[in-house]
């Protein structure tokens, strides 16, 4: 339930907050990107200790008084309803909004960190623990829905207070959402048997646990298979962040006859990820990664030349023209959210023929974290280039105001921001390898070795499969380990 909150959250951080802080509170858009930016870096770098933080904790006595996983997510709860509202309160300081919105990126990951840890501590039994994780992507998507469909509710009324008001409706519903995760959730309990395991397990030093993550780091970018997926879900998730910063400008100050609504109204048309991630769960089975991505890819593409077609031949009050469009556009969204995460725990696979290691975390980690980085510097360069156009957020707030030559640069950057990194990620997705059958063929020759199969009796096909799906020649992996179940050669 917590994932309410996270994927509401996301969504208002890539598609409201950047729209709020210029259409609304008139900020320009270089300083608004820069606010957003700056609360996802600090939260990349909060990210980095919070882990190491919560899986230490029970050494205090809070830690064994409400567990070293719950205490966090029980404060992260009380600091979010005090603190949430505050972002939606009007005022002409910069600085207030960079510090609440700080405040609330360090305040929401002290939540999910933690919570992110709990189905591997309620369960060690692999379906539940995939029924548990797999759920997350329907109530994410119901709450991204719900986000929008309550701002688009309020700016339908004309309310002059419609984001105030929404970002209460959204504290009340977050909190909830949170309180469920926080109640009805628990974690190993702190016996005298799992405090002794702890204690037996080696302890770590920040500065010990920051020199491994970077090189560990480094290490998953010798998977030829995680880079190239890598560099896919970066480019298509960038775009997409272009996308939902820029749409609610797009509509705004291009579109002759657009009411205040219409942003939202589309943006609402996520909750159509609910159905697409029932049938893309299908058809990753029968057709395979490469061909949702091409799948999503091409359905952005048409929405974006959609979009930028309608503005060039000047239509008045395109709503219905642009709700069919939208709903392409969210049906390929919903398919690019789906496929990376559900290729992703293949790729551990790919690092295990390479290292023989369990590091599974790692590349989440990794794909987490350049995650953030790239969706903080998309908010911000899509500011900075706004700014060029010569939009003045005080000034142009609608159709009547903005004048042509800025409306040019509005599409421009609108269009090619989304479609030349969506265009770049499905150029770079035919290099896409891993799939059911490739997977099948790598894991029986994982397993064959692991039975203690000669390296020198590999068959042609699962050379061919490991040496396309590594980066490196056969010979180099599945290593000798020493006595320590280190690889004595690494890659």
């Amino acid at each position: 339930m917590l994932d309410l909150m996270g994927g509401g959250w996301n969504n208002i951080v890539s598609g409201v907050i950047f729209a709020y802080l210029t259409l609304a509170q008139g900020f320009n858009p270089a300083i608004a990107g820069g606010i957003a930016a700056a609360g996802r870096i600090v939260d990349c770098i909060w990210n980095l200790f919070l882990g190491l933080i919560t899986d230490n904790f029970y050494h205090t006595k809070l830690g064994q008084k409400f567990g070293r996983r719950h205490f966090f997510m029980l404060l992260g709860l009380v600091l979010f309803a005090c603190v949430f509202p505050l972002f939606w309160i009007n005022s002409t300081s910069a600085a207030y909004y960079l510090a609440v919105y700080i405040a609330m990126e360090v305040i929401i990951a002290m939540m999910i960190v933690p919570w992110e840890c709990l189905p591997t501590e309620m369960t060690r039994d692999y379906t539940l623990r995939t029924t548990l994780s797999g759920s997350r992507m329907v109530i994410s998507a119901t709450g991204t829905a719900l986000v929008f469909l309550i701002l688009a509710a309020l700016k339908q009324a004309n309310n002059p207070n419609a984001y105030l008001i929404a970002g209460l409706a959204w504290t009340v519903l977050f909190v909830v959402a949170i309180a469920i995760s926080t109640f009805g959730t628990w974690e190993r309990a702190l016996t005298p048997e799992f405090l002794k395991e702890l204690e037996s397990r080696p302890k770590q030093s920040v500065g010990g646990f920051l020199k491994e993550s970077v090189t560990g780091y480094v290490d998953t970018f010798k998977n030829q298979a995680f880079r190239t997926h890598l560099a896919v879900y970066l480019l298509s998730f960038t775009g997409k962040d272009f996308y939902s910063t820029l749409l609610p400008t797009f509509i705004v100050c291009c579109i002759s006859g657009a009411g205040e609504s219409w942003p939202w109204t589309f943006q609402a048309m996520s909750i159509l990820g609910i159905p697409m991630t029932i049938l893309c769960a299908k058809l990753m089975i029968s057709h395979g990664p490469r061909f949702l991505f091409r799948l999503s890819y091409v359905a952005i593409l048409v929405a974006m030349v959609a979009y930028v077609g309608v503005w060039a031949l000047g239509i008045h009050n395109p709503f219905w023209i642009f709700l069919i469009v939208s709903i392409v556009y969210q049906c390929g969204r919903a398919t690019l959210e789906f496929t990376p995460w559900n290729l992703f725990p293949f790729m551990p696979d790919v690092d295990y023929i390479m290292t023989r290691g369990d590091r599974a975390g790692l590349y989440a980690s990794v794909m987490t974290f350049f995650r953030k980085s790239t969706g903080a510097i998309a908010t911000w360069v899509a500011g900075i280039l706004l700014e060029f156009t010569g939009y003045k957020a005080d000034t142009m707030k609608n159709f009547q105001t903005t004048p042509h030559n800025v409306q040019v640069g509005i599409v421009a950057v609108f269009f090619l921001g989304t479609a030349i990194l969506i265009a770049w990620a499905l150029w770079m997705s035919r290099r896409i390898y891993l799939d059911r059958e490739t997977h099948g063929i790598l894991k029986a020759e994982i397993e064959r070795l692991e039975a203690g199969g000669s390296k020198a009796d590999v068959t042609p096909e699962a050379r061919k499969i490991a040496e396309e799906l590594t980066g490196h020649p056969y010979e180099k992996l599945w290593p000798d380990l020493d006595k320590n179940g280190l690889p004595i050669e690494k890659i």
